[in-house]
């Protein structure tokens, strides 16, 4: 892909200008996605940090929520922060009752694992041996455990925790790059973009 790769942010909750801004200082296209014609304009989305299950609820009320998952089914690329990576998560622990994800990610994600609003911190970590990024984490998710196709980009301690993944076309991470002013996630989500 030559041109800039048109990737969106999904609009319904959470930080999306943070995403928008990233994504065009990595040399993408980006755009606000909250519409089913917004979505099929874009070549990749991203799923931005928030609440999980507002997340969840608005894209079922927005009629989106089937047609992301058949987007993510058919191979588009997305990446997915903080509640994000829980949206792209096959399975969820800590969840509410009956709360649904878009799926994809062959793992089980824990909700809220880190701890409450006040246990947030910050912390540096080695994303895909790109050197260190700085990571912010806000009631964020870790990695409980993985299937046999997904690759680990990222950890963090205490306790070596999964922060990063990937499997094929979809990234995530239980922490906020959009909030450092470091685009090297965004930068690598770019650079997937464009190989697939």
């Amino acid at each position: 892909m030559t041109t800039a790769p048109k990737i969106g942010v999904l609009a319904l909750q959470g930080d999306v200008r943070e995403h928008l801004r990233a994504l065009e200082a990595s040399g993408a296209s980006a755009s606000a996605v909250r519409r089913q014609e917004e979505l099929d304009a874009v070549d990749a989305l991203v799923v931005p940090g928030g609440e999980s299950t507002a997340m969840w609820k608005l894209a079922a009320a927005f009629e989106l929520l089937e047609p992301l998952r058949l987007r993510i089914k058919e191979g588009m690329p997305a990446f997915g922060s903080c509640a994000g990576m829980i949206m792209l998560a096959d399975r969820i622990e800590g969840g509410i009752e009956g709360q649904q994800t878009l799926g994809g990610i062959d793992m089980v994600v824990r909700r809220n694992a880190f701890g409450r609003q006040v246990d947030s911190f910050e912390a540096d970590l080695d994303f895909a041996g790109r050197g260190t990024t700085r990571a912010v984490f806000i009631r964020a998710p870790w990695v409980e455990s993985l299937g046999a196709g997904v690759q680990v980009l990222g950890r963090v301690a205490p306790g070596d925790r999964i922060v990063a993944v990937r499997q094929g076309p979809l990234l995530a991470t239980s922490f906020h790059p959009e909030l450092t002013g470091d685009a090297r996630v965004h930068s690598y989500f770019v650079e997937m973009v464009r190989e697939l």
